[in-house]
């Protein structure tokens, strides 16, 4: 009896078994210090910036004119509409102007201690696109000054924070050393909480992360109706948001770039358990593997 044998070809392994990168992996996460460090200098430079724009103050209020008239021709709803409404409570416009002056950095800061911790891919994102909007809304503060609709005439509205409280600016912008008042344009308020929902929404799978949207929803009608911001602040700063959103890399794309060294760390693990399972198996279960396949067997 004659037979020719051919060892059983090796099955390739699935591609399902090759393990992706979970947004929770720690390995995407950067060190703790230099994330620190980094957030913190952003931010001074851009306290800096803002008061390098200071003490523009006549071209800020033709600035504002020029945004008003566009507003106009642009047939956008009035900012009074929305301020109309606050002025019916006192409370209720007391709690925008506490809104105003304290939610926005809280609850950027929140989003991205959240994202580091518990979604450092998409956190490394996040921050890309929060300071590359910044930076640009800086660049815009310092080439196009603009006097908020609380103080232009033509617009004839109340400072709810000089009237209500509580405020975060001085009473007289020009003298204002806390703050530039004349940096209006884009509205960062808009452009931070609309960049917190879109993160959030990106980076969790409930079915009720839409919700997140009510955040920039709510503060657009804050920065409007407390006379902080034109329509057009927040135009701006979305136009500028989808533009860093469109350049800065996606995390499941940043993310592909992990995969190789996770797939060689899985692969160098699963053959050190092989060699681990023949050197335990080397009886029955080995002799079996041994058995060469029959082909064309003929008497």
């Amino acid at each position: 009896m004659e037979s020719r044998t051919e060892p059983a070809e090796a099955e390739p392994e699935p591609a399902a078994a090759i393990r992706r990168p979970s947004p929770h992996s720690t390995a995407a996460r950067p060190p703790l210090v230099r994330e620190l460090l980094l957030v913190v200098g952003l931010f001074v430079v851009y306290k800096v910036g803002r008061q390098l724009a200071d003490g523009h103050t006549a071209e800020a209020f033709r600035n504002a004119n020029r945004v008003w008239d566009w507003e106009r021709t642009l047939h956008l709803p009035g900012e009074g509409s929305v301020q109309g409404a606050l002025l019916h409570s006192d409370t209720l416009v007391h709690l925008a102007n506490t809104y105003y002056a304290t939610v926005h950095f809280p609850a950027t800061v929140a989003f991205l201690v959240w994202m580091y911790l518990r979604r450092p891919v998409h956190y490394v994102w996040a921050r890309r696109v929060l300071a590359a909007v910044t930076a640009a809304a800086l660049a815009l503060h310092l080439t196009f000054p603009l006097t908020p609709p609380r103080l232009l005439a033509a617009a004839g509205l109340v400072d709810t924070g000089q009237v209500y409280g509580p405020t975060v600016y001085g009473a007289h912008p020009a003298t204002d050393e806390m703050a530039n008042q004349f940096a209006a344009m884009p509205s960062l308020h808009f452009g931070w909480a609309l960049m917190v929902a879109i993160g959030l929404i990106a980076a969790t799978r409930s079915r009720l992360r839409w919700l997140w949207l009510l955040h920039p929803l709510l503060t657009l009608l804050v920065i409007v109706g407390t006379a902080n911001h034109y329509w057009l602040d927040a135009i701006v700063a979305t136009a500028l948001l989808g533009i860093a959103l469109a350049v800065i890399r996606l995390p499941r794309e940043a993310g592909a770039t992990e995969a190789h060294a996770l797939v060689a760390a899985d692969e160098a693990s699963d053959e050190a358990d092989g060699e681990a399972g023949n050197s335990g198996g080397a009886g029955g279960a080995g002799e079996k593997e041994s058995v060469p396949e029959l082909v064309g067997a003929r008497r």
